[in-house]
């Protein structure tokens, strides 16, 4: 089992997210990268539990996804153009330094 942080893109998340968190060493995968555009956000969450990693979103329909319980590995989210590319990307290292995978797991981290 990881013992890091790692994170899955949602597919409104841009690309320049993934290269900053790749540039900083941290596992990231996008959905584009996964085969999952077009999928649900139940099928996108269900990556995320299965390979034990954090999705990040812009899309609040996720934040229905928890409220409603369904399982995921843990959400960090944050409203579209709220934050530059550089203040998500910061936010998301300081998930990766200061969390565990299980402190993630079924929690939302609101940026």
């Amino acid at each position: 089992m990881p013992r890091t942080i790692r994170f899955h893109l949602d597919e409104n998340s841009s690309k320049a997210i993934a290269g900053g968190l790749r540039r900083r060493g941290i596992d990231v995968t996008t959905t584009p990268e996964a085969g999952l555009t077009g999928a649900s956000d139940e099928q996108q969450a269900a990556f995320g539990l299965t390979e034990r990693r954090v999705l990040f979103t812009q899309d609040h329909d996720f934040l229905r996804l928890d409220a409603a319980g369904v399982p995921h590995a843990g959400i960090a989210y944050r409203a579209k153009d709220t934050m530059t590319t550089g203040e998500l990307i910061q936010s998301l290292v300081l998930i990766w330094e200061l969390h565990e995978p299980d402190e993630m797991a079924g929690r939302v981290e609101y940026l």
